[in-house]
C-alpha cells in the first residue's frame, strides 16, 4: 500500500469519525467525560484528519522526503486543532445557556402593565430585563385592579399566570 493511500484512508475515516462524534456528541458526551479539554474526541479526531489531509496532499503533490511531509503535516495539524480549540470550540461551550425561563425566574422580577389588570381578572405585564423582554398573563395578587402603565412586581407564578402586586402598595413600602 502506497503511502498516500494510507493518508486518504485515515483522512476519510478521521472524517468520517469527526462528523459521527460532532452529530451525536451529545449522547457520547457522557462516555467520554474523562477527555476534557485539549484531550476532547473532537479535538483529537480532528488532529487525524488534518494530518491526514496535510499528509496526502503533500505526498501527492511535492517530492519531499515522508519524513518531513510527516513532521509539517504534525505541525500545521497541531496549529489548526489550537485554533479551533480556542476560537471555536471553547466559546461555543461557553455560550451554551439559552434564553429560556422556568416560571420560577420570573418570581421577583419587575414590571409595567400593559393591560389592565381589572379585579379578579387578567391582564397583561411586560418584563423588561438585559437578556430580553417578556410579556405575560398576568393577575393582581391582591385581587385589586391595576391600570395600565403601573410599576408591579411578580410575587409568584401559577399554571403560567403571573400575579403581581403595585409597587407602591406591596408591604405598604416603595420598592426600588
Amino acid at each position: 500500500m502506497e503511502l498516500d493511500q494510507l493518508y486518504l484512508i485515515s483522512l476519510l475515516v478521521g472524517g468520517g469519525l469527526t462528523l459521527i462524534y460532532v452529530l451525536l456528541a451529545d449522547v457520547l458526551d457522557g462516555i467520554f467525560d474523562i477527555f476534557e479539554g485539549w484531550l476532547s474526541p473532537t479535538l483529537i479526531l480532528s488532529f487525524i484528519t488534518f494530518l491526514s489531509a496535510g499528509g496526502y496532499l503533500l505526498e501527492r503533490f511535492s517530492s519531499m522526503n515522508s519524513f518531513v511531509i510527516v513532521g509539517i503535516s504534525a505541525l500545521l495539524s497541531l496549529a489548526l486543532v489550537s485554533v479551533l480549540h480556542v476560537f471555536v470550540l471553547t466559546p461555543l461551550a461557553n455560550a451554551e445557556e439559552s434564553n429560556t425561563y422556568s416560571d420560577e425566574d420570573l418570581q421577583g422580577r419587575r414590571g409595567e402593565v400593559i393591560l389592565s389588570i381589572p379585579k379578579d381578572g387578567f391582564g397583561e405585564v411586560v418584563l423588561r430585563e438585559d437578556s430580553g423582554t417578556i410579556a405575560k398573563t398576568a393577575a393582581s395578587f391582591e385581587g385589586e385592579p391595576i391600570a395600565a402603565g403601573t410599576n408591579v412586581l411578580v410575587i409568584e407564578v401559577k399554571q403560567g399566570v403571573a400575579y403581581v402586586a403595585a409597587k407602591d402598595t406591596f408591604l405598604g413600602e416603595e420598592l426600588i
